[in-house]
């Protein structure tokens, strides 16, 4: 199949939706040209003709059109794995299966939830501020699932699918990102020396540096 050329690669989203930094992260370790269409409206007409859910992120590769923010990742990972960093191993791989699972399960949903708590609700019209009670609530279930990260981390493996950097590793930086970026980062990232250490070490990646660089990030 022949590569689609940039001008054909179309991110459909927003610059602080986490999904969609999801895949500008992947696209940019993979070195590939891609445009960005701002999606403003994601019930209108022309945005559910392709993406009939209305939700971002969706991409255009040339004639494909798919949407859902992992099945993006793993469709360019494998189409594109010959650009840029690899980022699938070269055999099946026991632990990038499970650990993208993880993501997708217990540590996306923990860290989002916390992250519309402290830095999103309370920018909506007429939002209050963070109710404690909730956000201990919430950061428990946070740490919880951190602790799984950080005793995985530190029985030798590197990176989450062991020594090599691969797409698990990626489906988990921009949901870090936003919560570093919270008062509850020191005791949950940097009191787990595992997890800081792997994030230090991802997070300072030249594709990683180019995505954050390009994100209006609103006031803490």
């Amino acid at each position: 199949m022949a590569e689609a050329a940039a001008s054909t690669r179309k991110l459909y989203g927003y610059e602080l939706s986490s999904n969609s930094v999801r895949i500008a992260a992947l696209l940019n370790e993979k070195g590939l040209d891609y445009e960005l269409v701002v999606v403003d409206d994601t019930k209108a007409p022309e945005f559910l003709a392709i993406n009939p859910l209305g939700q971002v992120p969706a991409f255009q590769d040339g004639d494909d059109i798919l949407f859902e923010s992992r099945a993006i990742s793993r469709y360019i990972a494998a189409k594109y794995r010959s650009t840029g960093t690899d980022l699938l191993p070269a055999a099946p791989s026991a632990k990038l299966e499970v650990w993208l699972e993880v993501e997708s399960h217990h540590f996306y949903p923990a860290v989002a939830d916390l992250v519309y708590e402290l830095r999103v609700r309370p920018r909506l019209p007429g939002g209050a501020p963070p109710d404690p009670a909730v956000v201990d609530g919430l950061a428990r279930k946070v740490a919880d699932v951190l602790d799984v990260y950080d005793a995985h981390l530190g029985a030798g493996n590197r990176y989450l699918a062991g020594d090599q950097f691969t797409l698990a590793d990626v489906n988990h930086m921009a949901q870090l990102f936003v919560m570093s970026l919270t008062p509850r980062a020191a005791e949950l990232v940097a009191a787990r020396p595992h997890v800081q250490a792997w994030w230090d070490e991802i997070s300072a990646r030249p594709a990683w540096k180019k995505t954050v660089a390009a994100l209006p990030l609103p006031p803490a």
